[in-house]
């Protein structure tokens, strides 16, 4: 196998801007009953996976049309830890901020799988420090922007395709 190569990039919008707290939903429902916790957090839920679903699904069909075999992708997890319930997490602003992530990664392994997509689940804490540091000239054949987050997702994703290719 050859050098990596970046086929597409765009930016997924998995908020609805028209949706009010959509960007941020446990931030959103704290202080509120937690009946209407429940329904905005599942509202943000349900909009972003559309949204997900929709930009991904015209991701993959670019590829493919381009004569390209899309079958994976991966998915950057955080720590790793199990969040309590809805109540607890709305009153600690760090679990608020930990639900955050969890919901936006698990929006995006949604809409892989209803994509038919393999999801490779990737811990941060497990990415190749050594890769790392090779991956960065991919920065200047991309452009801007190519951040640690980037950076991240690529290592990811590399390690899903190294693991389907030795499957």
């Amino acid at each position: 196998m050859g050098a990596p190569l970046v086929l597409e990039r765009r930016r997924i919008v998995i908020a609805d801007p028209e949706i009010p707290g959509s960007k941020q939903p446990y931030h959103a429902a704290a202080g509120l009953p937690l009946s209407k916790a429940e329904a905005l957090v599942r509202n943000a839920i349900e909009s972003s996976r559309a949204l997900a679903f929709e930009a991904l699904s015209a991701t993959v069909k670019t590829l493919r049309t381009k004569g390209h075999e899309v079958v994976g992708c991966a998915v950057l997890l955080g720590s790793g830890k199990a969040l309590p319930g809805l109540e607890r997490v709305l009153a600690s602003h760090a679990l608020i901020h930990t639900a955050e992530g969890e919901m936006f990664r698990d929006v995006l392994a949604f809409a892989a799988r209803e994509c038919r997509l393999s999801v490779t689940a990737v811990r941060e804490k497990g990415l190749d420090a050594g890769l790392l540091e090779r991956i960065g000239s991919l920065g200047k054949l991309i452009g801007p922007p190519w951040t640690q987050d980037q950076k991240y997702a690529t290592l990811a994703a590399l390690e899903a395709l190294e693991s389907m290719i030795r499957a």
